[in-house]
């Protein structure tokens, strides 16, 4: 099934690492777990209107947490990020 461009990029994800790395040209985007390279590629130049040079996906896993105060346990979402690599003098304004 074809996903439309705004369900693939879920959100920009502001960390101290990301923030590190938007210096050096790279951005790290939350992406739908079904997305495969180009269709974030392709979500990346509807969106933002750049192009990427290069797009690297990481799966991050589901973690047991316990929640304070009930001392319940339960699982974090998990999910998938993007690193997207531009070309030199392009960057996006993520604020």
């Amino acid at each position: 099934m074809q996903k439309h461009t705004g369900q693939i990029l879920i959100s920009p994800r502001i960390t101290e690492k990301g923030a590190y790395l938007g210096e050096k040209g790279c951005y790290v985007f939350n992406v739908d777990r079904g997305a495969n390279k180009g269709q974030i590629a392709d979500a990346i130049k509807t969106i933002y209107k750049v192009t990427p040079r290069k797009v690297t996906v990481a799966s991050v896993p589901r973690k047991s947490s316990v929640v304070r105060g009930t001392n319940r346990t339960g699982m974090t979402a998990g999910g998938k990020k993007a690193y997207v690599y531009l070309k030199a003098g392009e960057t996006i304004d993520l604020s």
